[in-house]
C-alpha cells in the first residue's frame, strides 16, 4: 500500500500529461527538427572587426527606470525616436542631472568596452587568429562631468536609477529553414536613443524586412483590396508601414514582446495580442497555409486564443507568457514568423484584415463639444485627407488609441465659434498638426492633404491657448 506521502507524489508527478495542441511523436519530430546542426548556428557579429567584442548599450533596467520617470511626468507615450525629457520644462533640475548621468554612464560602459577589447588585441596570437580590435573609443573624448548626487525630489518620484549603459558582447544567430531561407540576427540591439524608454529584452532582435512600398501595386492591391480597403486606403497603409516595416518584419526587444508584420502587430505579454489574432485568422481560414508556416515548426494558437509553441531544445509545450518569453530567446522560433512574412501569401492578408479590424480609424467615434453639447460622430465625419487618415492610423498602430481627438476637436469649436461638424471638417489640417505622431504625413506629397480652411471665420484672431497645436 502506498504511504500517504507516496501517494501524493504519484498524484502529483506521476499523472499522464494534459493533452495539449501538440502530441508526443510531434514533439520529437520538431525537437529533432530543429537541433539539426546545420538548421541553427550562433557566431560573432559581421561587424565584430570594426566595432570591437565588447560593445555599449542602453541597459533594459535603465530604458524600464526612464519609462517610470516619463510616466511620472506625466508626459505620456511619446514617439519612440522623441527626448521626452524636453517635453517637460518643469523638471529642468531633474533634466540636467539626468543628462549627466546618462553621458557619465555611457563614459563608463565605453572605457569598460575599450579596455576589454585592448586586452582581446594584446592577447592576439601571432598568426592573427583574433579579431583585429578598433582603438579605444573614449580615447580623444573628454571625461564627462561626475552627475553627482540625485535630486531629492527626483529619488522620491521615481527611485534610484540602475546604470543606464553598459559593455556587452553581440552575438549572431543564423537559421536555415529546409527550403534554403536564411535569416540571421544580431541580438543587444543599439537603440538610437539613449533615452529609450520601451527597451526591455536583450536577447531581442530587430529586422525590419521589405518595406511594402518597394513590393510592385499588382501585389500589394489584391491583398488590401481583398481585406476591404479602398485604393486611397492602400496609399494610407503603405505611408504609415514605412514606420513599422514590411510583412516579414520582426523586433523582439521592446514592449511589445513580439512585434510582426507591416503594421507591427503584437503577441503582449500574455500571447493574447492582435499578432495572435493574426494567426488565428490565418488558421480558421487557411488552415493548410497556417500548418505550412507555423504548425510544422511549433508555433500554434489554442482554443482559447493563446500562443502556444513547442520549445524547439527540449519539446515543452508552453502557451502564453512562457510561450512568449520563449519566442523572444530562441531565434529558431522567431525566424518562423519571419519566413512566414517572406514565403505566405495566406499570412500577409491575415495580417491586412486584422490591421483594418483592429487599428483602421475611420469608423472610430469620436465626441466634439458644439455649443455647450456633446456631439456624436466618427473620424470619417471630420478626417477626410489621405494625410488625416494616416496621422491617426499611425497613432492608433504605435499608441492603441486615437487620443487626444476629442479634446482637440473641442478646443477648435471653441476657438473659431463653430457650431456644426461641417465647419469643424474645414478645420482638418489644424486638427491633424495637433495629432501628429511620429512622421508628418502633411508635408507626404504622396498623399491628398486636407484644404486650408476657406470659411471667414479663418481669419479670426487665434486664441491665446495654443495646447491645440502642441
Amino acid at each position: 500500500m502506498f504511504t500517504l506521502p507516496a501517494l501524493l507524489f504519484v498524484l502529483t508527478y506521476l499523472q499522464p500529461r494534459p493533452a495539449g495542441l501538440f502530441p508526443d511523436a510531434e514533439r520529437t519530430r520538431l525537437v529533432a527538427y530543429w537541433n539539426n546542426p546545420e538548421r541553427f548556428k550562433v557566431s560573432l557579429p559581421a561587424d565584430a572587426k570594426q566595432k570591437g567584442l565588447w560593445q555599449v548599450r542602453l541597459t533594459p533596467e535603465g530604458s524600464l527606470w526612464l519609462w517610470k520617470y516619463q510616466n511620472a511626468l506625466g508626459v505620456g507615450k511619446v514617439a519612440p525616436t522623441t527626448d521626452f525629457t524636453k517635453v517637460a520644462p518643469q523638471a529642468a533640475e531633474w533634466k540636467a542631472w539626468l543628462d549627466k548621468k546618462v553621458d557619465f554612464d555611457y563614459w563608463k560602459a565605453q572605457t569598460a568596452a575599450d579596455s576589454a577589447n585592448q586586452a582581446i588585441l594584446a592577447s592576439s596570437q601571432p598568426d592573427n587568429t583574433a579579431p583585429t580590435i578598433p582603438p579605444p573609443a573614449t580615447g580623444s573624448k573628454p571625461i564627462p562631468p561626475d552627475p553627482g548626487t540625485i535630486p531629492d525630489s527626483l529619488l522620491a518620484l521615481v527611485g534610484n536609477p540602475p546604470s543606464f549603459a553598459n559593455a556587452i558582447t553581440p552575438l549572431q544567430h543564423s537559421i536555415t529553414f529546409e527550403d534554403g531561407d536564411l535569416l540571421t540576427y544580431k541580438d543587444n540591439i543599439q537603440v538610437g536613443n539613449p533615452r529609450y524608454a520601451y527597451y526591455r529584452f536583450p536577447q531581442g532582435v530587430v529586422s525590419y524586412g521589405l518595406p511594402l512600398k518597394r513590393l510592385p501595386d499588382s501585389e500589394l492591391t489584391p491583398i488590401f483590396e481583398g481585406a476591404g480597403f479602398a485604393p486611397n486606403e492602400l496609399k494610407v497603409a503603405k505611408a504609415v508601414s514605412i514606420l513599422e516595416g514590411g510583412f516579414d518584419s520582426i523586433n523582439t526587444y521592446d514592449t511589445g514582446f513580439v512585434s510582426v508584420g507591416f503594421i507591427q502587430c503584437i503577441t503582449a505579454s500574455d500571447g493574447r495580442g492582435s499578432l495572435v489574432q493574426v494567426l488565428a485568422k490565418e488558421k480558421t481560414e487557411k488552415p493548410a497555409d497556417f500548418d505550412k508556416d507555423f504548425r510544422q515548426y511549433g508555433i500554434d494558437v489554442s482554443v482559447d486564443g493563446t500562443l502556444t509553441v513547442v520549445d524547439p531544445g527540449t519539446g515543452a509545450e508552453l502557451t502564453g507568457n512562457d510561450a512568449v518569453m520563449k519566442v523572444i530567446d530562441d531565434k529558431r522560433l522567431t525566424a518562423v514568423f519571419q519566413h512566414a512574412g517572406r514565403k505566405s501569401l495566406a499570412f500577409r492578408v491575415a495580417q491586412v484584415q486584422i490591421a483594418r479590424s483592429v487599428y483602421w480609424p475611420a469608423n472610430d467615434p469620436v465626441t466634439v463639444t458644439i455649443n455647450g453639447k456633446p456631439v456624436k460622430a466618427k473620424v470619417a465625419d471630420v478626417v477626410k485627407s489621405e494625410a488625416g487618415l494616416a496621422t491617426l492610423f499611425d497613432r492608433k498602430v504605435n499608441r492603441g488609441n486615437i487620443k487626444p481627438i476629442d479634446d482637440l476637436l473641442t478646443k477648435i469649436a471653441v476657438k473659431y465659434k463653430l457650431t456644426s461638424l461641417s465647419q469643424i471638417a474645414q478645420y482638418e489640417r489644424e486638427l491633424v498638426q495637433g495629432l501628429k505622431y511620429r512622421t508628418d504625413f502633411l508635408a507626404d506629397t504622396t498623399l491628398s492633404q486636407p484644404p486650408n480652411p476657406d470659411s471667414p471665420t479663418e481669419k479670426q484672431e487665434p486664441s491665446t491657448d495654443d495646447s491645440a497645436s502642441r
